[in-house]
């Protein structure tokens, strides 16, 4: 096939045809929706065909916000438990109204049967956010995939090693790099109006304490209700308990979840993406003891703080009021952002002059949307990387891993962020992994 003949292709022939290695060039193919279809609709054959796997809360929040968007087509659910795919399944039956959407208890099932899925959301539980990802990439799909994208390092190794040998576009959902307040506090930052950055602060909220123990034994479901097997995915057998179903409640267990990373995946690659980090080989974790507050050194002099706020996740602090923090501090003054702001903070209103501004050469110079479900799907159709891509997710998660692990061993760790490895220990670099039970292996 001629490169100059993809353009009287459709999009899924494009796709299909043209996708497949990584690497490849290939040309933009950004498609006007006024052009396509009648009345301004999207013509079918232009359509991006949509699958989502893990419709629980999250998952079913993220339907909503993609069903929005005019060029997706969303065709099949999947989720383990019958009444979150029956429910999700009603969502998209009541969009289009009909009774075409397929629905899923397999994520393995959806991939192999649906070759007319171009995407698919992976909302599930944290324990099947790597897995999931690479199965998908496997099978031909692009993916969004919820925060945290993985459990371990390299669990997320593998992720961006999967995408770059297949070709695939890759979103995780650190979705407020693509919200105006953040997005203009990170630009303050990074285009130097607030001078050299010598600190940042990230809101971590640590936990009190993973649970290592399981619970207790209680007959398990029949399987159309619940598959308790593939619940538990890579994670070690378990007891079924409706404890870890009911509420979120396997957040709290360490087989199932992160500690940093459950807020860090958000606020550290708030906070990288406001910082030059092409010259960042190591970084320096301090450990302050339980439930403290962490500081890292960056080799560029950069000091990070992983700031632990006790309480509600919306009692103020010091540096921010809100939910998902982000703060630059420089010799010009400081900027941040949090969830439920009419407008970032600013250490003086002369730095909100250029609000507008800021946010319009951002657009034009990335040609990114604020909205980070669309920069997803743009991406799909022009084949260059997201706002949120493995390279991000890989850096942002490997220092989150690491203060969990600097938390774990209660001492000082030097991290290589080059290597992905701790610089002469031994101890903590076999903390990279985990055993992932057969046959969900990676």
């Amino acid at each position: 096939m001629r490169i100059d003949n993809c353009m009287t292709l459709t999009r899924r022939q494009f796709l299909t045809r043209g996708m497949m290695a990584a690497g490849a060039a290939t040309l933009p193919y950004y498609i006007p929706v006024s052009t396509l279809g009648r009345g301004g609709r999207v013509a079918p054959s232009e359509r991006i065909v949509m699958g989502g796997i893990g419709m629980g809360g999250r998952g079913s929040g993220d339907l909503v916000w993609m069903l929005n968007e005019p060029d997706v087509q969303w065709v099949a659910v999947c989720d383990v438990l019958k009444s979150r795919r029956l429910a999700a399944k009603s969502t998209v039956d009541g969009k289009y109204g009909n009774k075409d959407c397929a629905e899923y208890s397999d994520m393995r099932q959806l991939l192999s049967d649906r070759s007319d899925v171009d995407a698919v959301l992976i909302a599930t539980g944290d324990r099947w956010h790597a897995l999931a990802s690479i199965l998908a990439m496997r099978a031909g799909k692009d993916v969004y995939c919820e925060k945290p994208a993985c459990l371990t390092m390299a669990q997320g190794q593998a992720v961006m090693e999967t995408a770059r040998q297949y070709g695939r576009i890759y979103q995780t959902g650190a979705q407020r790099l693509s919200e105006p307040n953040h997005v203009f506090a990170i630009e303050m930052a990074r285009s130097g109006r607030l001078g050299p950055i010598h600190t940042v602060y990230a809101d971590i909220r640590w936990r009190d304490g993973f649970r290592h123990d399981w619970l207790p034994a209680e007959p398990e479901p029949p399987k159309d209700e619940l598959d308790w097997d593939i619940w538990l995915g890579p994670s070690p057998r378990r007891p079924y308990n409706s404890g870890y179903v009911n509420g979120g409640g396997w957040y709290h267990f360490y087989d199932f979840a992160t500690n940093v990373a459950m807020w860090g995946a958000h606020t550290v690659a708030q906070s990288l993406a406001g910082l030059d980090m092409t010259n960042v080989s190591v970084i320096e974790f301090e450990y302050a003891g339980p439930e403290k507050t962490m500081v890292t050194h960056l080799s560029n002099g950069v000091k990070l703080v992983l700031f632990r706020v006790s309480g509600s996740v919306w009692d103020p602090c010091e540096y921010w009021h809100g939910a998902c923090g982000e703060r630059f501090d420089g010799p010009e003054g400081w900027a941040a952002a949090a969830d439920g702001y009419a407008g970032p903070d600013v250490s003086s209103p002369l730095l909100l002059r250029e609000f507008k501004k800021i946010l319009a050469d951002y657009v034009g110079r990335t040609g990114r949307s604020l909205n980070h479900v669309r920069d997803f799907f743009d991406c799909i159709r022009s084949r260059r990387s997201t706002v949120a891509n493995p390279d991000v997710m890989v850096r942002s998660m490997n220092i989150c891993l690491a203060a969990d692990i600097c938390e774990q061993l209660k001492r000082n760790l030097k991290f290589d962020l080059h290597k992905a490895e701790f610089v002469s220990d031994p101890e903590a670099n076999r903390m990279r992994s985990r055993a992932m039970r057969p046959p969900y292996m990676i």
